[in-house]
């Protein structure tokens, strides 16, 4: 006698979509309260708080209700959408000091581009063990071990077993991104997207389109290994909805953080380039994520642009990126939350308490704009040092592993090269790092910076 048990898949089941779709239009200003009032008549509930998926399965009934609402909710007007373009054109007339082309591209050595490649991977790796833990749960294991303000790994060693009880680390993290676990770098979406940028542009050049990278994606990415508005639009391009309607149909997760950690590569293969990396990786992007969405990997595609030329200390940096995001848009005004407040608080925990003021009650964990106003804060706050860059990102809690990640990877730009790196950073990952993309299993990351530097010398 067999028992079944469903496949509950997280991040696409349509009753588990309702809650978040119902969270994002609020946030967008539409009225959805007679939408609400309906599903939580019929037996809905809000969405799961912290995974991706509900128990138990919802019965047809609720199931149909879910994908119907979904379309409603769709069709309803946003107050927003005037200041939040997703089409490159209206961005580019949104922004009044769009950069121009620069006079001459500033030469970008591998040394440089290794530092990038070896910062993402250690402040993803530091991120990774409290993936998911609510701050306090994070202040109190590092405390517990001496480690705060963040300047090494994680431990259990010394962590008193009622604390690791009430706050166990990442279930998938934790036997390869604790101290005494780390071997090398474990494979992360953090890591896999640049690695897939790579190919896309070795394949395509820089003349790709949004269309090349979804035929990528189906070739080359396992759908297990996608999460939230990467998984939704997987799901819609196997439907045989093209693109750029994959980022929107039935995907309430069009502006989390997703396209924002795909951007690195575009950024650091246009060394002061800033509008050049924007463009590019806007059509990466709207594959994906529509609005502040996109606007997450623009941001970040043109701060790294400016780190990979050399030319500018942190701040310039986070300059450069606020100019190709329209300025009257909710991520242009995260980011300067977060600068602002990093410029007036002396401790960086207490930069933290106020961002989670304004973001953590409505706001999901993975959503763009708390994680967009935690990275400028981090960065500001660090100055351009290297340690105190991903120790901020990854002690502000939300989405740890991929904040650590892009606050690492354009403070390793900005020291230049992977000798004026902590060794205690770099030496765990054994130039060594484990992935699912096809050809780069193993690959060091001395390697990923020779391959990146080809990308940056083709015409």
């Amino acid at each position: 006698m067999s028992t079944h048990r469903p496949v509950r898949l997280t991040w696409v089941q349509p009753e588990d979509l309702v809650g978040h779709e119902l969270r994002q239009a609020a946030q967008d200003g539409r009225d959805v309260r007679e939408i609400e009032e309906r599903w939580y008549a019929a037996g809905g509930a809000p969405a799961p708080d912290r995974a991706g998926a509900s128990e138990p399965s919802a019965p047809p009934r609720l199931r149909e209700l879910a994908t119907q609402l979904l379309d409603e909710i769709a069709l309803l007007d946003s107050p927003s959408a005037a200041d939040e373009p997703t089409g490159l054109d209206a961005i580019v007339a949104a922004c009044p000091h769009w950069p121009g082309p620069p006079e001459a591209a500033p030469a970008v050595d591998r040394t440089r581009l290794h530092a990038a490649w070896l910062g993402r991977a250690a402040g993803c790796l530091l991120g990774k063990p409290v993936e998911k833990l609510p701050l306090t749960g994070i202040r109190a294991l590092a405390r517990a071990t001496g480690n705060w303000p963040l300047n090494t790994w994680f431990t259990a060693r010394g962590v008193p077993a009622e604390l690791l009880a009430a706050h166990p680390w990442n279930r998938r993290s934790a036997p390869t991104s604790l101290a005494e676990n780390i071997d090398g770098m474990p494979e992360d979406d953090d890591l896999n997207y640049p690695l897939l940028t790579l190919l896309l542009l070795k394949r395509h050049g820089r003349a790709f389109s949004t269309a090349d990278l979804a035929r990528l994606w189906l070739d080359e990415l396992p759908a297990g290994r996608t999460f939230t508005a990467e998984r939704i639009a997987y799901g819609n391009l196997l439907a045989g909805v093209e693109p750029p309607e994959t980022a929107r149909f039935r995907n309430p997760f069009r502006e989390w953080i997703g396209a924002q950690i795909r951007a690195d590569v575009h950024g650091w293969t246009h060394p002061g380039d800033p509008a050049g990396a924007a463009a590019q990786a806007h059509r990466d992007a709207v594959l994906t994520h529509t609005g502040n969405g996109v606007y997450g990997a623009m941001f970040t595609a043109a701060a790294l642009a400016v780190a990979a030329g050399g030319e500018s200390d942190v701040h310039g940096c986070l300059a450069a990126g606020l100019r190709v995001v329209p300025p009257h848009s909710r991520y242009a005004r995260a980011v300067r939350l977060g600068i602002e407040t990093a410029r007036t608080e002396g401790e960086f925990d207490a930069v933290v308490d106020r961002l989670h003021a304004v973001y953590a009650d409505t706001h999901h964990w993975v959503h763009v704009l708390p994680n967009a106003a935690l990275l400028a804060a981090a960065l500001t706050h660090a100055g351009g040092d290297f340690t105190r860059s991903i120790g901020n990102a990854v002690s502000g809690g939300w989405d740890t592993d991929s904040n650590g990640a892009t606050s690492g990877s354009l403070a390793g730009l900005l020291a230049g090269g992977p000798d004026a790196l902590p060794a205690h950073w770099t030496a765990p990952l054994k130039n060594r790092l484990a992935t699912s993309v096809p050809g780069f299993d193993g690959a060091g990351f001395d390697t990923l910076a020779a391959l990146t530097h080809q990308e940056v010398l083709r015409p």
